[in-house]
């Protein structure tokens, strides 16, 4: 395993559509692995292959649930229930906070680092997760769907 650096505000790459995984390989067991190592040094919750120079549709969440950390190729939002609205950052935008309305509930349909398909369900934090890593995958940054931006002096410190 590998850290990789994490792309940042300002690089075309975050704007860019991700081409779906074909290969079910070593090479994406590795992405897999760094994207893991990556997320837990930067203390994160979600991190998508763009964010670390990838346009595969990859990413990885965890909010650390019983779910643990959960590896997901080719995801799509099968369905979706509810609002919730909130603060919302991103690794790729340091010190960033918008408010950003997501569902409360979505059920993803995705593969697995072999190809095998699987469905998972998501409350709260995890649908938003869900939801902003997906995004990503799509070129689609938190910025973009944030009500509003949030000023220093509205962040709660962690």
């Amino acid at each position: 395993m590998a850290m990789r650096d994490i792309v940042q505000e300002g690089d075309k790459m975050l704007s860019k559509m991700c081409r779906p995984v074909e290969k079910f390989d070593s090479k994406l067991a590795k992405l897999l692995d760094d994207m893991a190592e990556t997320l837990k040094a930067a203390e994160g919750v979600g991190l998508a292959a763009p964010q670390v120079g990838i346009l595969r549709r990859v990413c990885i969440v965890n909010v650390g649930d019983k779910d643990g950390l959960v590896e997901l190729v080719n995801p799509v939002i099968v369905d979706q229930s509810g609002t919730q609205s909130g603060a919302e950052g991103c690794l790729s935008f340091p010190n960033q906070y918008g408010v950003v309305e997501r569902p409360m509930f979505v059920t993803v349909k995705a593969q697995d680092r072999n190809g095998g398909e699987f469905t998972i369900k998501g409350e709260g934090l995890k649908a938003r997760a869900f939801c902003h890593e997906i995004d990503h995958l799509n070129g689609v940054v938190f910025k973009e769907r944030a009500e509003r931006m949030l000023r220093p002096d509205e962040i709660e410190p962690a």
